[in-house]
């Protein structure tokens, strides 16, 4: 029988009231809103009520969204689904390292704010864009790329889907460098060039910053962005690999062959949107794909999976 795995995700599908019904559906979701609200006072609330706008600063965005991603796992797990290993983009890899135990849910948190705002910081001192490109090979994407003096591919996401980190001064020059490959490039609604040097200052933040947390040995696997191989046993190298992922490339890609190849055949995205689970598709077409981010889409997973559901 195939493994199961939770697919937290990443920032960018941030809307006003994500969370709400899940809280009001799952008394465990109900308490990771709890918990936040006692470290970051209103999170819960900025959540269900705030405006996309205020949702989408970086300093907003990540805290919300890791509280989302991690109720609504969470939520499956109250309802019997259990994950084999975890895996998460970006932001969602702090919530996967918090639902497997390698964090305490104050200090996945705690973390997460603290993330937030050193990456916030780092945009405004650099700034840059983001955008996706469609259409082309790694290969050509990364040779458009070393045209440009600040220009990095950053996110691996699926074949034929490579994000590039851009200084804006630069980002319009390389989308129409792109057309004259026959590519498409989308510019991004992101504040800042994630997983790039542009992060610099935030990586030094968080790795000078690390040592306040204790990293536990995980109760399940956990697959790291910049490496698509799980997490070592050792505190050390994972603190590095943690504070490293900000100004290292997402290797979505890889992790979830390197996931099929080891058995899985379940996967099931946790958090607002469906980003993660429409790569999947696009990497495997022979796995099952669900998603949880409210009350409908849980309801939906549980009978996907053969759980049974209880109505209200």
């Amino acid at each position: 029988m195939g493994k199961t795995a939770f697919l937290f995700a990443g920032q960018g599908a941030q809307y006003t009231g994500m969370g709400k019904d899940l809280c009001e559906c799952s008394k465990a979701a109900a308490k990771v809103f709890e918990a936040a609200d006692k470290v970051r006072e209103n999170t819960s609330e900025q959540c269900f009520t705030a405006p996309v706008e205020e949702l989408s600063q970086t300093i907003n965005t990540q805290p919300c969204v890791y509280c989302v991603d991690l109720a609504a796992a969470r939520a499956l797990e109250e309802a019997g689904v259990h994950a084999d290993a975890v895996a998460g983009f970006s932001l969602g890899e702090v919530a996967a390292l918090t639902f497997a135990g390698a964090f305490s849910e104050e200090d996945g948190f705690s973390f997460v704010c603290r993330r937030a705002k050193a990456m916030d910081y780092a945009a405004q001192k650099n700034p840059a864009g983001m955008a996706a490109v469609l259409k082309l090979d790694n290969e050509t994407v990364e040779k458009i790329c070393q045209e440009f003096v600040r220009v990095y591919p950053v996110n691996y996401n699926c074949p034929g889907q490579l994000v590039a980190a851009c200084g804006k001064p630069e980002l319009e020059a390389f989308c129409n460098r792109v057309k004259e490959y026959k590519g498409k490039a989308v510019p991004l609604a992101v504040s800042g060039g994630f997983h790039s040097p542009f992060m610099d200052s935030a990586q030094q933040e968080l790795h000078h910053e690390i040592g306040n947390y204790h990293l536990n040995v995980p109760k399940l696997p956990i697959y790291a962005n910049i490496t698509a191989e799980c997490y070592p046993q050792d505190q050390h190298e994972c603190e590095e690999i943690l504070t490293s992922q900000v100004t290292h490339p997402v290797l979505w890609e890889k992790t979830i062959r390197n996931m099929v190849e080891e058995g899985f055949t379940t996967f099931i995205e946790v958090g607002p949107g469906k980003t993660l689970s429409g790569l999947v598709k696009k990497i495997n077409k022979d796995v099952t794909v669900c998603r949880v981010e409210n009350k409908e889409t849980l309801e939906e997973t549980l009978r996907a999976l053969g759980k049974e559901t209880s109505e209200e």
